[in-house]
């Protein structure tokens, strides 16, 4: 009976000596009916029936023996699987290209022959990762793997850890020993190759053991057989590993301590030496946390069973990661499993459903992450069937080590009322003390980012040069590009307060400037001029009497109240769009109200609360509801998620302590009381929202951001605080604010680039300067006007929705006020269905189509071009000419010599229109900087 084991045993290592032949053969049967392929007769088909038998035969017997080989030396896992069935298809498929070989079905034949390489390449790729490893190719092009970049010599003192030890030298031998078990054993011990049953990659599988029995014993590392082979000799058949380096005697030391002082683990997932930072960054961030179950959470759970060497969290503590966990259940989880939408009966928005769990069961198991199905969900590859989320971003790594830390202390739960997981900012003004003047800052506005810059040590760069200035500033007040002679002017002047007084004469302009800040107030009120409704009279323009507010620089707080409480003239804003055809509730004209005005003025958002319960907020389907009352002529009923509830609503301004609207019948009444209430100097939010805004028009990103979630935190509270202060106590005069803000030492600082536009809004975020940003489409068609030829006619402005003298207000007709067309649409600029607060100043794909292919882009250039060659004869003086109007500047030698080489001494038509598209494209143009 010995002896035929044996024998088998000996036929199953024949394997790897057997899978050679069909893969060299098939590659020779390739390359013989490559060099045939448009031969009318095949000289070598007696060759190649030949090796199609031999082949055929030899991947039976390789699938024989390799079967044979798996059971015998208990191989399993993934690539194993992988492995045997490639094995498998490449003989069937060998088999089926003999058949058709043999019927003279050269095509089919030809075809299952490509097959079988590609079978076989496979199955050899698989072949060579169970012997090799994982990474036996990849490893050629980055070899330092984090395997390899373990040093022989072990990161912790051995000696210091004897007899008892605090819970960071635990984690400190956890880690090193499973860098060792990486570096060492999980090749064949993995989650790929299972040899003899046993893997060592995760805590739970190491102290079940394999087929031999236990691989460890519990504080006895002398009795633990994974001790005892890897301090066999290399020739013995019980050492391991079984190829390839041996442990060092330091690093069996570690080992040995490791069972000996219970074999931690990591709290981190993976974690190992070389791989530890990303998630010892996670888990740092709750090392002051003791680790230990709570007993109001173990109290949910009839017999949890706890993790050993842990201690009991105290109750700020269990509030603390308490609100960290269902931070990330919130941003992750909740939009699945809520009140409203419980998918598979499985809620997690509450204490009492998360421990009951859904129809799957359980969980959780309190003490042991690896035994809770929310984590093995949570870290399933996204397309799995039982992944979480299902859609959306999937949870970091942070986020799945707070989870399991969270879990393995016991998924503490405080008791009472929950705190809230939101922030929610204050209400009330607040004025700061000014920090103490100093050389580098004397503007209340310097003086806050200097405290800000030493508080994250950044010093203070150099102002712009003038040159840099004055486009920035002629960009951001007025849309245009500073004409050559005001360029020159300005670099003329000697006067030390010459910025400030540009400023200044930039801002009383009143035309030039209501014409530029048109745009955004345009599409911050989802004010247009065409578009949905304003046919069937569903919608109503505010074109006039916005125009006239800006150009006479309207108080901020009467300008609210008219919008609010409004005249004829400006009631298209909270009249909204009465759409047409059958619209969910939350699209009625009041709940537009209520949602528009909450957005634009309060930085609010109640969409998700128009609906039900907001998942982003604490706000409520009824604080939304009761909200868009006030709005409404007759008392409206609470629909949830486009149902009708019964109940009706009631009527509120979102803050209580601002004040009650008084209960009339007269819808009028109700928002004369409304606009009162709102623009009270102690509504510290109003102004904080329209700060924050300007300041992120001038600054490429707000104090806040996004701009409409006013309760995340700002980069600076006191700066935030300081200017909606003193702009609410100083009548709520936009153009002042803009003054401070133009004339402060912040905003002359460089520009900062950034690679991503997501990195403006990171939790990580550091403010160093204003954002460099691409030009709005209207300044771009703008700038292309005046510079070049204007993009527009007067035909094309919307007079009759205009003052009727708008024609002697302008140099030419502005890109704010025409409709929109494919090329604004483009650049950017929104359809204003909706209300919009920021753009984005990230180019793309349409942008690029149509500055390349477009047909009005290109008619301009064209028309422009035939001007500019009538009217330069020679190419160096056109040339010198736009690079002015364009660029505020002279060409460069080089810039020159290019530019005559491209258009010839003489210029032509087709020369300066392909010349002006490549100034247009240029960074110099395109961006504020």
């Amino acid at each position: 009976m010995q002896t035929s084991t044996e024998l088998i045993t000996f036929f199953g290592r024949l394997h790897p000596l057997i899978v050679h032949f069909p893969l060299s053969l098939l590659w020779v049967i390739l390359l013989l009916e490559a060099i045939s392929w448009k031969q009318s007769t095949n000289p070598y088909h007696p060759a190649i029936r030949l090796m199609l038998w031999v082949v055929s035969i030899s991947a039976f017997l390789a699938v024989a023996f390799g079967l044979i080989l798996a059971n015998q030396d208990e191989y399993s896992g993934t690539t194993v699987a992988w492995h045997q069935w490639s094995g498998i298809a490449t003989f069937v498929l060998a088999s089926l290209a003999l058949l058709a070989f043999q019927y003279n079905e050269t095509k089919s034949y030809r075809a299952l022959l490509l097959l079988t390489v590609l079978g076989v390449t496979f199955a050899g790729h698989y072949g060579a990762m169970l012997t090799h490893g994982d990474d036996y190719l990849s490893s050629v092009w980055n070899p330092a793997t984090p395997k390899d970049t373990l040093s022989q010599t072990p990161k912790i003192d051995i000696k210091k850890l004897q007899g008892n030890i605090n819970v960071d030298e635990k984690e400190a031998l956890a880690i090193e020993a499973r860098s060792i078990l990486t570096k060492y054993c999980t090749n064949c011990h993995g989650t790929k190759k299972v040899k003899g049953k046993l893997r060592l990659d995760e805590l739970k599988y190491v102290m079940k053991g394999g087929e031999n029995g236990k691989a460890l014993i519990i504080g006895h590392p002398e009795k633990s057989d994974i001790i005892r082979r890897v301090k066999l000799p290399a020739s013995d058949d019980d050492a391991m590993p079984t190829k390839g380096k041996r442990l060092s005697k330091a690093e069996i030391e570690v080992l040995e301590t490791w069972i000996k002082q219970g074999a931690p683990w990591p709290n981190s997932p993976n974690t190992t030496r070389a791989l530890a930072l990303s998630e010892e960054k996670a888990v740092s961030q709750y090392n002051e946390l003791p680790t230990g179950p709570s007993q109001t959470a173990l109290q949910e759970q009839e017999s949890p069973v706890i993790s050993p060497a842990v201690q009991v969290l105290n109750d700020s503590q269990i509030d603390e990661l308490n609100i960290k966990v269902r931070t990330v259940l919130a941003h992750n989880c909740y939009s699945c499993h809520n009140a409203t939408k419980t998918k598979g009966k499985l809620r997690l928005d509450k204490k009492e459903f998360l421990f009951r769990g859904g129809e799957s069961g359980p969980i959780l198991v309190a003490g042991y992450p690896e035994k809770s199905d929310i984590i093995r969900r949570v870290k399933l590859p996204e397309g799995h069937d039982d992944a979480m989320p299902t859609k959306g971003k999937r949870l970091t790594k942070e986020d799945i080590a707070l989870l399991e830390f969270w879990i393995k202390q016991g998924a503490p739960w405080p008791t009472g009322p929950e705190k809230s997981l939101y922030r929610v900012a204050a209400l009330e003004p607040r004025l700061p003390k000014l920090p103490q003047a100093n050389a580098q800052a004397q503007q209340p506005i310097d003086l806050f980012v200097d405290q800000y810059f030493k508080k994250n040590k950044i010093a203070w760069k150099k102002p712009v040069d003038d040159a840099t200035y004055i486009r920035r500033v002629y960009l951001d007040v007025q849309g245009l590009l500073p004409s050559p002679q005001a360029i020159q002017n300005f670099m003329a002047d000697k006067r030390a307060n010459k910025r400030e007084l540009l400023v200044q004469s930039l801002l009383n302009d009143n035309s030039a400037y209501a014409q530029h800040w048109f745009s955004f107030w345009n599409d911050a009120l989802r004010n247009d001029y065409t578009g949905t409704g304003y046919i069937t009279g569903g919608r109503f323009a505010i074109s006039k009497w916005l125009y006239g507010s800006l150009k006479n620089n309207k108080p901020y707080d009467q300008f609210v109240k008219e919008l609010i409480s409004p005249t004829k003239e400006s009631e298209g804003f909270i009249k909204g769009i009465k759409w047409r055809g059958t619209i969910n509730s939350s699209q009625s004209t009041e709940m537009q109200a209520a949602q528009n005005v909450a957005q634009v003025f309060l930085g609010l958002n109640l969409k998700c609360a128009s609906c039900h319960d907001s998942f982003i907020s604490d706000w409520k389907l009824d604080d939304a509801y009761a909200f868009a009352n006030v709005f409404a002529d007759e008392t409206l009923e609470i629909h949830k998620c486009d149902l009708p509830t019964g109940r009706k609503a009631g009527r509120g301004v979102l803050y209580n302590s601002l004040g009650k609207i008084k209960e009339t019948p007269i819808t009028a009444d109700r928002l004369v009381q409304l606009a009162d209430i709102l623009v009270q100097k102690k509504n510290g939010r109003l102004y904080r929202t329209l700060v924050n805004r300007v300041w992120a028009q001038l600054m490429g990103r707000g104090i806040v951001e996004p701009v409409d979630m006013m309760d995340n935190e700002p980069w600076s509270q006191d700066l935030l605080d300081y200017l909606a202060y003193d702009f609410a106590n100083n009548g709520t005069d936009m153009k002042r604010l803009m003054y401070q803000i133009l004339t402060s030492k912040t905003y002359q600082l460089p520009s900062v680039g950034f690679k991503e536009v997501s990195m403006l809004t990171a939790n990580n975020y550091v403010f160093k300067g204003m954002a460099k940003r691409r030009l709005t489409a209207e300044q771009f068609a703008d700038a292309v006007s005046q510079s070049f030829y204007p993009l527009y006619s007067d035909s094309a402005l919307v007079v009759k929705m205009l003052p009727t003298d708008i024609k002697k207000e302008i140099p030419f007709a502005r890109a704010a006020l025409v409709k929109n067309d494919p090329f604004l649409t483009a650049l950017g600029r929104p359809n204003r269905e909706t209300v919009s607060t920021s753009r984005t100043s990230q180019a793309n794909l349409l942008q690029a189509l149509e500055l390349t292919n477009g047909v009005k882009f290109n008619y301009t250039l064209n028309t422009g071009a035939k001007i500019w060659v009538a009217k330069y004869a020679s190419s160096d003086a056109l040339v010198n000419a736009l690079y002015r109007q364009s660029l505020g500047r002279n060409p460069s030698s080089r810039e020159m010599e290019l530019a005559i080489r491209f258009l010839g001494k003489k210029p032509t038509v087709e020369g300066v229109q392909d010349f002006v598209w490549a100034i247009t494209l240029l960074p110099e143009f395109q961006l504020i900087i």
